[in-house]
């Protein structure tokens, strides 16, 4: 049995936010004292090495999982299958439904059944629940879909990667330029004919002995704001040099079990989270296999979306299966790599035949 995409939606929000948008934030270091540079300077060295220009925020009245829930019923249109044939929702996301304005995370009922009672989904037996795997959750998400219909337990899964990180970040912490708001989705399901698309391999590690903090919760730089509000902080220096390490080698590992050879590899869909980090992670991932990546391997978005943490890699999937990209399309059996990494620290990919 395989696990075949059939359906594939996405939301991206509408309110694009310039780095213009940052000219006036007060930006401090951990001390909490001012930054030297100032902000002209600082965003354009943001833009030199994230590549991010714009991102998407949500509008004041939504939350993740009305995010979500636009992305799956786009999926399932998409699929044109009937809903009340999911067997599963499985939900990828980081901190819950975090209203506009308020603090505070809201996670029960999980994403996933506000999901499913908002597709007003009937069966009983179709089982929705939450993944907290950092940004390689979604990939995460279509793994563990991808078990439950090898085992045989299920036949339609619907794997959700939504998140509104603009709601959790320290307007004083320059890191905070780096993160959008967004969702994607796809419809799994099995398929036992006799074509060779569908999953082909996949990995997951979790590296948590000295690099399960590189991603956490902290207090704002701040020091006049509440110490018990916690905001994204993130290590970028260790987190680049953890990211090029360690997954290239996963991305290798995986690739290497799909039995396919390099020659073959069509597209790279790696996690938006910086566009140098990502350059860079490709570039060595064919260093392993002494050979330089082709042109137009990987598809970027990450200058107009932003980094969206679960949502990057089945939006830009969304997007190019679409036709919404020009440069970049996927056609009936091309082979590609999905890879991503983030907080945990975790990495995990997987190898799909279209």
């Amino acid at each position: 049995m395989k696990s075949k995409i059939i359906g594939v939606g996405n939301y991206i929000p509408s309110e694009t936010i310039t780095n213009l948008f940052f000219d006036k934030h007060v930006f401090l270091n951990e001390q909490g004292e001012n930054l030297k540079d100032d902000n002209s300077l600082i965003t354009s060295k943001l833009k030199k090495i994230t590549g991010i220009e714009e991102r998407r925020y949500a509008s004041n009245d939504q939350v993740t999982s009305d995010l979500g829930f636009i992305a799956a019923k786009n999926a399932i249109e998409n699929s044109k299958i009937d809903p009340e044939t999911l067997d599963y929702i499985i939900f990828a996301h980081n901190f819950g439904d975090v209203k506009f304005g308020t603090i505070q995370s809201d996670a029960v009922p999980s994403l996933a059944s506000r999901v499913k009672n908002l597709l007003q989904i009937k069966n009983n037996f179709c089982v929705g629940y939450d993944l907290l795997f950092g940004c390689p959750g979604w990939i995460e998400g279509v793994i563990q879909a991808n078990a439950f219909i090898k085992s045989g337990i299920a036949k339609r899964c619907l794997v959700i990667g939504a998140e509104t990180l603009s709601r959790v970040v320290d307007e004083h912490d320059r890191d905070s330029m780096i993160y959008a708001d967004g969702a994607g989705a796809v419809i799994l399901e099995a398929n036992d004919n006799d074509d060779d698309s569908g999953i082909k391999s996949h990995v997951s590690a979790s590296h948590t002995l000295n690099e399960k903090d590189f991603l956490n919760f902290g207090k704002s730089y701040n020091n006049d704001s509440c110490p018990d509000t916690r905001y994204i902080k993130m290590d970028g220096r260790k987190i680049y040099e953890f990211a090029l390490i360690n997954v290239p080698d996963a991305m290798k590992k995986c690739f290497d079990q799909s039995g396919y050879s390099i020659d073959q590899l069509d597209k790279i869909i790696i996690h938006q989270a910086n566009e140098k980090m990502d350059e860079a992670i490709v570039n060595r991932f064919y260093q392993l296999y002494d050979t330089p990546p082709p042109a137009g391997i990987m598809p970027m978005v990450i200058s107009k979306l932003g980094n969206s943490s679960v949502a990057t890699i089945p939006s830009l999937l969304t997007m190019i299966l679409n036709d919404e990209l020009a440069s970049h399309s996927i056609k009936e059996n091309d082979i590609v790599l999905f890879a991503s990494v983030g907080a945990g620290m975790n990495i995990n990919a997987f190898v799909y035949r279209f």
